[in-house]
């Protein structure tokens, strides 16, 4: 390797995070940026920092997470994908990685998120489905869900669906392009496409859907709970293994004509 040429790549990643603490390095505790910094180290012999486009939190699974590292230029994509993926487990792959500009970043690159959450909506949950769907075996109504899910659509203060919304060091506004809650049998998908998400958004939306379809909460509780800025147990935060982060986008989103602002 040619000491002191650089490379950025950007990498696609897909994990199952059952057995990990979340994508974010932590002390003495198994995150995926972790393992993959540490296949980098053994393939390259010299650390690198994975950089991605968003924390996921413990337990929540990837299907195409994306992430930059710098390394030395004379790697090819297609061996870079390879050598990583020799020293990962087979619950976290380097799906494909592409030579990037130097000024690409993964996070402040990005110009939104979609992710699904998936539900199991019937008394017993197949065991093959249990790592990533939500169990929930009271009856939904999805046509509840669905009005309710409308209201949340558009631009504005998440503070109520946020985990932590008094730490957002980027506020707490969001425009939320499409929030859809499709079924099919006792599967439920609920998809959320934004231009970013909140700490645990996506789980708040996701949990308080599930309220209103099983008849806890009316559906304009929506606008209501919006608009109190204020979180509270109105508004629970949904089981993590039923989440994906599903795509990243770096260009115009699908179905938006025009990013506001």
């Amino acid at each position: 390797m040619k000491p002191g040429c650089r490379q950025r790549f950007k990498l696609v990643i897909g994990y199952d995070g059952t057995n990990y603490s979340g994508w974010q390095l932590q002390p003495d505790k198994r995150t995926i940026q972790g393992e993959i910094e540490n296949a980098v180290m053994q393939l390259t012999g010299r650390p690198a920092r994975v950089n991605s486009s968003g924390r996921t939190d413990r337990g929540v699974h990837a299907r195409a997470q994306v992430a930059h590292v710098d390394l030395e230029c004379d790697i090819k994509p297609d061996k870079l994908v390879i050598g990583i993926n020799r020293f990962l487990e087979r619950d976290i792959r380097i799906l494909k990685a592409s030579r990037a500009r130097p000024d690409f970043d993964a996070r402040m690159s990005a110009t939104g998120k979609e992710y699904r959450y998936f539900i199991w909506n019937e008394p017993i949950i197949p065991p093959h489905v249990r790592l990533y769907y939500t169990h929930i075996y009271r009856p939904l109504d999805h046509a509840r869900m669905v009005e309710a899910a409308r209201l949340l659509e558009g631009r504005h203060d998440f503070a109520a669906f946020s985990a932590n919304p008094g730490h957002e060091r980027e506020g707490t506004v969001r425009t939320v392009y499409a929030l859809k809650v499709r079924k099919a049998g006792p599967r439920l998908t609920v998809t959320a496409l934004g231009d970013g998400f909140l700490f645990k958004m996506v789980r708040s939306l996701s949990g308080f859907l599930v309220r209103v379809g099983c008849g806890d909460l009316a559906v304009d509780d929506a606008t209501h709970i919006l608009q109190s800025k204020t979180r509270t147990a109105r508004v629970p935060t949904a089981d993590p293994h039923g989440l994906f982060l599903w795509r990243v986008f770096y260009g115009k989103l699908p179905g938006v004509e025009q990013r506001p602002g």
